[in-house]
């Protein structure tokens, strides 16, 4: 019998619920050539209480190719938790590449430490630890910080998204992009109810929705939606 892929309301996973789909890709096309060192730090947060928060490993080697096609070599990251993301964008962008990572939860940060110095990647790392917009608007503080960002990933609350897009938007240069994680938020972005939405997926569902509206009607950047770990949304400034 064929395997479909269902969009799901329920509970923190992604959006292909054939297992048997969703490991083929893995095993086809993404695990065999994930990086030895990401695959130390997936497995060692394998068993953290909130490992769901990571980054899933097809995203970010979706995350890797658009880094690789745009040359990217200053990026911003808000949002960190134990770094899949950022030791994975360490060791794509080159040598002498920076990354502004922020994050409030050091702790988180400190599990994936390790792997990021051991790949030899820490010295393209500037973690700051702060909620993510007082640091955004120091940078903007700087003139010419303003539209010197090749590439931004959020993975941060969901209540701020709108104001993490405008201060991102001076931030990364025309023809950068800025990537969003979460953005179909478990399926449940179909649901019409509150009360239909997993509890796990309640605190963030009417934000998710109202920037997912907002963004599709930005002129000024191109918009991809794509149903990749919970959603991602990449973004293209044009303007």
């Amino acid at each position: 019998m064929e395997h479909t892929a269902k969009v799901v309301s329920h509970g923190p996973s992604g959006l292909l619920q054939s297992d048997e789909l969703y490991d083929y890709v893995l095993t086809t096309s993404v695990y065999p050539r994930e990086a030895e060192i990401l695959k130390e730090l997936r497995d060692a947060i394998a068993n953290h209480p909130q490992s769901y928060m990571a980054t899933a490993p097809d995203g970010g080697q979706f995350m890797a190719l658009l880094l690789k096609l745009l040359n990217a070599k200053k990026t911003i990251e808000v949002g960190v938790f134990t770094g899949y993301s950022l030791l994975l964008t360490a060791l794509t962008i080159p040598h002498d590449g920076k990354i502004i990572a922020i994050d409030v939860d050091r702790e988180a940060y400190e599990i994936g430490l390790p792997f990021i110095k051991k790949a030899n990647v820490e010295h393209k790392v500037n973690f700051v630890e702060s909620q993510g917009l007082p640091v955004l608007d120091k940078l903007l503080e700087n003139q010419e910080n303003e539209s010197s960002f090749d590439f931004a990933f959020v993975d941060a609350d969901r209540a701020n998204l709108k104001n993490y897009h405008e201060r991102l938007l001076r931030l990364v240069r025309v023809g950068g992009v800025i990537m969003y994680d979460n953005t179909l938020w478990g399926g449940t972005v179909t649901l019409a109810d509150l009360s239909a939405v997993h509890p796990m997926r309640q605190f963030a569902w009417k934000d998710t929705i109202e920037f997912n509206k907002m963004i599709a009607g930005d002129p000024r950047v191109d918009i991809s939606q794509v149903a990749l770990g919970d959603g991602m949304t990449i973004c293209r400034r044009i303007c």
